[in-house]
C-alpha cells in the first residue's frame, strides 16, 4: 500500500506507520464502499493513551474528547474541543491513501504536524518526496 503523508509519498508499505520508533498508526483498505480500518493511538503529550481507535471504532476515548466521522473514502478524527483536525485520512485507490491534515502527539511527547504540503516533528520536516519502504512500515521522525 502507498501511504502519501503531507506532499511525501512511501511507497510499497506494509500499511504500517511508526512515528519516532513507535508504531501509531494502522491502516487497511477493504473497498467496496466500506471505510477503510484505522487503528491509532492517540498520545498527549506526556506519553499517556487518552484515546485508542481500533477496527475504526474508539475502544479509549477519555471524557469523549475526540469525534470520528467515517465515510466510505475517509475517516476524519477531529478534537471538538479545540476544533483541532487530527488525522484527515482519504482514500484514493485501492492502493493508496492519502494523509492531507493531522496534529497528534508521538508517545515521546512531540508534536507532529501534517499539512497538504508537509509534516513536521520537532526539528524534522519533510515535503514532497517519494519514498520506497519495500514492505515495510512507513517510518516518519
Amino acid at each position: 500500500m502507498d501511504i502519501q503523508i503531507g506532499a511525501h509519498l512511501y511507497r510499497n508499505t506494509d500499511g504500517t506507520i511508526e512515528i519516532e520508533g513507535a508504531l501509531q498508526i494502522e491502516i487497511d483498505i477493504r473497498g467496496n464502499g466500506t471505510p477503510p480500518r484505522l487503528n491509532f493511538a492517540i498520545f498527549d503529550g506526556g506519553g499517556k493513551l487518552p484515546a485508542k481507535i481500533m477496527n475504526s471504532v474508539f475502544t479509549i476515548n477519555e471524557s469523549n474528547a475526540y469525534a470520528l466521522e467515517k465515510t466510505p473514502d475517509s475517516i476524519v478524527v477531529t478534537h471538538p474541543g479545540s476544533g483541532r483536525e487530527v488525522l484527515n485520512l482519504a482514500v484514493e485507490s485501492e492502493k493508496k491513501v492519502i494523509i492531507s491534515r493531522g496534529e497528534f502527539a508521538t508517545l515521546k511527547g512531540h508534536t507532529i504536524k501534517i499539512s497538504p504540503e508537509e509534516w513536521t516533528i520537532e526539528k524534522t520536516t519533510v515535503k514532497e518526496g517519494e519514498t520506497d519502504m519495500k514492505g515495510k512500515s512507513a517510518c516518519l521522525g
